[in-house]
């Protein structure tokens, strides 16, 4: 029994330690191709149907995974090492494999005005350093931002100019002149993002030019037109004038990721309306639209015939027929007695 569990520990230990070399050494009939830079492996074996059926489909996955990965650790550190902080790494030489990009790769950016002056003049952009001496605090501090070097919004008293107004403000002239160097500088910044993705860069407002075009002065009169308190509600359009475009209501989209709760329930009142037999239309709501239509055209003719000279029936008090401003009835009624004159 003795010599029998010696035999049995024996043998597990040489199992074991098979088993340990074999975590490392991995047989492939084709061997892989390797790119370091990457850090990828091609595996161009055939997979053994037989061996993906018999196994779990996880565990083959698995499996074949973990030599792969096994035979790329292993390339690796066939590579030239160094110890950077005691850590012992590897260089990666060039990448061989062109990966797809998933975007086109950005295009340079052209340059600024500022850019092209400096490239025409030959001035060189030098590098400032973080932090400036303060001469009224002795200390050394950031050259911009919190707690900056010579920070003159800091000042509890200003010297007034002798050219300036006595009673103006220094400290509110100081903070608007600030608030306008802002301003200017993001115009400026949103002007050369226009200018860069070659988009016509518009004056400020509607700027006048010697020759119109149709469509500056058609956005001229809509401009003028919602300049009104009522936006150019009760504004009348001119003779031949068009509606310009873009001005309806604008649609809105339902977001694609959100609540999907409110989705089901419009979709189920809209199968639920299509499978009800009540007519979709409102009718007493087509109806009011129809009878104010018809008001409308009606008082759009009155409008138009009134006034007019040459057509009967049209002046009261005048046309043929007509006694006492009365208007036009069958014969014998309606009308007094006329006296003819005559001879006696």
């Amino acid at each position: 029994m003795a010599s029998c569990s010696i035999e049995d520990v024996l043998a597990k230990a040489e199992r074991d330690e098979a088993e340990k070399i074999k975590s490392i050494t991995v047989n492939k009939e084709l061997d892989l191709e390797f790119d370091p830079g990457n850090m990828l492996a091609f595996d161009k074996n055939r997979i053994d149907t037989r061996d993906f059926k018999e196994k779990k489909r996880e565990d083959f996955l698995r499996s074949l995974a973990r030599d792969n990965t096994q035979l790329l650790i292993n390339e690796i550190w066939k590579l030239p090492t160094e110890r950077v902080e005691e850590v012992i790494v590897a260089k990666l030489p060039e990448p061989t494999t062109l990966l797809p990009r998933e975007k086109p790769a950005p295009k340079p950016k052209p340059p600024t005005k500022w850019e092209q002056f400096a490239k025409l003049k030959g001035i060189q952009k030098k590098k400032k350093t973080n932090l400036v001496w303060d001469g009224v605090h002795k200390e050394w501090r950031r050259r911009w931002g919190y707690k900056r070097a010579n920070d003159d919004t800091k000042e509890w008293l200003i010297e007034v100019p002798g050219n300036a107004d006595p009673n103006e403000d220094q400290f509110a002239k100081r903070n608007k002149a600030k608030k306008e160097r802002v301003a200017k500088n993001e115009f400026n910044r949103l002007k050369n993002i226009a200018r860069s993705q070659k988009i016509k860069v518009p004056g400020m407002g509607l700027a006048p030019t010697p020759q119109q075009s149709k469509a500056e002065l058609a956005q001229a009169v809509s401009v003028a037109k919602r300049s009104t308190a009522s936006v150019g509600k009760f504004q009348e359009n001119l003779p031949k004038e068009k509606t310009p475009r873009n001005t309806g209501k604008k649609r809105k989209f339902q977001p694609l990721i959100g609540d999907f709760g409110s989705e089901k329930q419009k979709q189920l009142d809209l199968l639920k309306l299509m499978d009800s037999k009540k007519p979709r239309l409102d009718i007493t709501k087509a109806a009011n639209k129809q009878m104010r239509e018809e008001d409308m055209e009606s008082a759009k003719k009155s409008k138009n015939g009134f006034g007019k000279k040459g057509r009967r029936g049209n002046m009261s008090g005048k046309g043929k027929g007509n006694a006492g401003g009365k208007g036009k009835g069958p014969k014998g009624k309606g009308r007094k007695p006329q006296m003819k004159r005559g001879k006696h």
